[in-house]
C-alpha cells in the first residue's frame, strides 16, 4: 500500500487527508471510496486519462483509493493530483518514501498538466503544521510559499514533478510575489458640501465604526461610501493574512498575491441568504466573511430581503459567523464594517414637498419600517444627508482630500493600538470594546456623564446603544488626541445616535 497526503476543507480549516492506494489481485477495476463527492469521484476518470498521457497505462489489477478518515466529506477537484502520487507511488513510479512526506492539491487535465485549485494558501500552513512538503499547481506556487515555514513544489505538468522525484530535473522553489494594490482610490475631495457627513466618514473611519446615511437621491451617499477604503489605515501583516485566507478558500486570489488594501464589497441588494453570510454545497464564505477586516457597503438597504438583514446582526456583535450543515459546522471570521445608504421613501424625496409623493409621510414610515430597530441599534453613525443642488456643486469648494483624513485616522488608530498593547487586549479598534474594558478606556468625567445619561433618557436608548455612543465618544476624543472622554465628545457621539427614522 502507498501513502500520500492531502486536505480537505471546512471553512478555514484545512484538515489533513492520507491517500491510501492499495493494488490487488483481481478483475481490473477502479474503486474510489471515502465519502467523496461528484467532483471526487470523477478524479479516477482524469488520473487515468492523465496518466494514459504521459505513458502510463493502470494495470490490469483491482485499484483501490480510499480517502481517510473515511467520515469526512471530500469535495472538489483538488485530490486529483494525490490520488495520482498514490498511484505513481504504488506503482514505483515514484519513490513511495518522497510522496508520503508530501501533501499535495491539484486538479488534472486530460494531458497531464496540473491545474489550479482553491485554498492553497491553508493548505500550505496545514503542511507545514504537519511538518511536510508541500505539491501544488505552478500558478498557485507563489501564493503557497507565503508560508515561509514549507518548502514548496509547483509543477506544471505530472511529468515535471515525476522528473523532479527522479532527481532528472529538480523543480525550482517559487518565490512569493508583492502584495497587491489593486486600481486607484477614490478620494475625498470629489465630495463637494456634505460637511457632517464627511465628518461622521472620518469618525466611523478612525474607530472601525458601523454606519447609516439616509438622504435623497444625488445626495452623495454612495461616493462617501466608496472613498472610506481611501481613509482606512493599510492591514497590518496578520490581518491581510486572515483576508488571504478566506479568499483563498474561496479562490478569489489573483496570481499569487496577497491584498494589501482592506476589501470593500458592495453586493446588490438582489443577493440571496448563503451569498451574504456563506453556504451552498460546499459551505462557501459569503460576502460578509469576504469583508473581513475591510468595508460592506449595502446601498438600498431596505430592498434587501428581511431575513438577509436579519442575518447580519449576530456576525455583527461576534465578528464571526457559522454554516450549520448537516455533516459539520462551518465557521468564518467575518468582523466587517458595516456602511449602509438608503433613501427615506420609496420615492426619495420625502424631505421635499414639492417632489414628495402622495402618500408622504405615511411612505417614508411604511419604507423605513422594513429595516428592524435591533439591526438599526447595531449601527453606531446614523446622519441624515440634505439634497444636493445642481448650484451647490457648482459653487461649493472643492473637499479637503483623503490623505490628510487618512493621517488624522491613522494617529487615532495608533492610540487605540497603544492602549490596548498597554493592557494586553487583542482588540483592533474602539468599536469592539465591551464590558468593564469599555468603562475604563471610555468613561466620561463627570459633565460628560450627566450629560449621557440625559441623552439616553431623551433618546430612549438601549443598553446597546447605550454603550455604543461610549464607544463613539471615545472615537471622537482619539480623533483629538484627548485621553479623557469629555462633555462635548459625548454631545457629538450622541448627535450621531439621532433617532432619523422616526418622524
Amino acid at each position: 500500500m502507498a501513502l500520500a497526503y492531502t486536505v480537505a476543507f471546512q471553512g478555514m480549516e484545512a484538515r489533513e487527508v492520507e491517500v491510501q492506494c492499495h493494488l490487488a489481485a483481481g478483475l481490473p477495476a477502479f474503486t474510489l471510496v471515502g465519502l467523496p463527492d461528484k467532483a471526487v469521484a470523477e478524479s479516477k476518470e482524469r488520473v487515468r486519462a492523465a496518466l494514459n498521457a504521459i505513458g502510463l497505462a493502470l494495470p490490469p489489477r483491482r485499484i483501490t483509493i480510499n480517502l481517510a478518515p473515511a467520515d469526512l466529506p471530500k469535495e472538489g477537484a483538488h485530490y486529483d493530483l494525490p490520488i495520482a502520487l498514490a498511484l505513481l507511488a504504488a506503482l514505483e513510479v515514484a519513490p513511495a518514501e518522497e510522496v508520503a512526506r508530501c501533501t499535495a492539491m491539484g486538479e488534472l487535465s486530460l494531458d497531464g498538466r496540473i491545474g489550479a485549485v482553491a485554498g492553497a494558501l491553508p493548505a500550505a500552513l496545514a503542511a507545514a503544521e504537519a511538518e511536510r512538503d508541500f505539491i501544488c499547481p505552478a500558478v498557485c506556487g507563489p501564493e503557497a510559499a507565503i508560508v515561509g515555514a514549507v518548502r514548496v513544489l509547483a509543477p506544471e505538468t505530472l511529468v515535471a514533478l515525476i522528473n523532479h522525484f527522479s532527481g532528472r530535473q529538480p523543480l525550482a522553489a517559487p518565490e512569493p510575489l508583492a502584495p497587491t494594490n489593486d486600481g486607484a482610490l477614490k478620494d475625498l475631495a470629489d465630495v463637494r458640501g456634505q460637511e457632517m457627513a464627511r465628518r461622521a466618514l472620518e469618525v466611523a473611519a478612525a474607530g472601525g465604526h458601523n454606519m447609516l446615511m439616509i438622504g435623497p437621491p444625488g445626495a452623495g451617499k454612495s461616493m462617501l461610501a466608496e472613498r472610506l477604503p481611501g481613509i482606512l489605515p493599510p492591514m497590518e501583516p496578520g490581518e491581510a493574512l486572515e483576508v488571504s485566507m478566506i479568499h483563498s478558500v474561496a479562490g478569489l486570489i489573483r496570481d499569487g498575491r496577497i491584498p494589501r488594501r482592506r476589501p470593500f464589497l458592495d453586493p446588490h441588494y438582489g443577493a440571496s441568504m448563503a451569498a451574504m453570510v456563506g453556504g451552498g454545497r460546499r459551505a462557501a464564505p459569503g460576502q460578509i466573511s469576504l469583508a473581513h477586516n475591510g468595508v460592506l457597503f449595502l446601498d438600498e438597504l431596505p430592498e434587501f430581503a428581511r431575513p438577509v438583514l436579519e442575518s447580519l446582526r449576530q456576525p455583527l456583535e461576534t465578528g464571526e459567523t457559522f454554516i450549520a450543515r448537516a455533516n459539520a459546522h462551518v465557521r468564518y471570521p467575518a468582523r466587517f464594517q458595516l456602511v449602509a445608504a438608503m433613501n427615506p421613501c420609496r420615492c426619495g424625496q420625502l424631505s421635499d414637498p414639492a417632489l414628495a409623493c402622495s402618500r408622504a409621510p405615511t411612505c417614508g414610515l411604511d419604507y423605513q419600517a422594513r429595516i428592524s430597530g435591533p439591526l438599526l441599534d447595531r449601527l453606531d453613525v446614523q446622519i441624515e444627508l440634505p439634497g444636493v443642488t445642481p448650484r451647490d456643486l457648482s459653487e461649493a469648494p472643492k473637499g479637503e482630500p483623503s490623505a490628510p483624513v487618512a493621517a488624522r485616522v491613522a494617529r487615532a488608530r495608533a492610540a487605540q493600538r497603544a492602549r490596548f498593547e498597554e493592557r494586553e487586549v487583542k482588540l483592533r479598534s474602539n468599536a469592539e470594546l465591551s464590558g468593564e474594558l469599555l468603562e475604563e478606556m471610555a468613561a466620561p468625567d463627570r459633565e460628560g456623564r450627566e450629560l449621557l445619561d440625559r441623552a439616553a433618557e431623551k433618546l430612549r436608548l438601549t443598553g446597546r446603544g447605550y454603550h455604543r455612543v461610549m464607544r463613539l465618544a471615545r472615537t471622537i476624543a482619539d480623533l483629538e488626541g484627548r485621553e479623557k472622554v469629555g462633555r462635548a465628545h459625548i454631545a457629538e457621539a450622541a448627535g450621531y445616535r439621532r433617532a432619523p427614522l422616526k418622524r
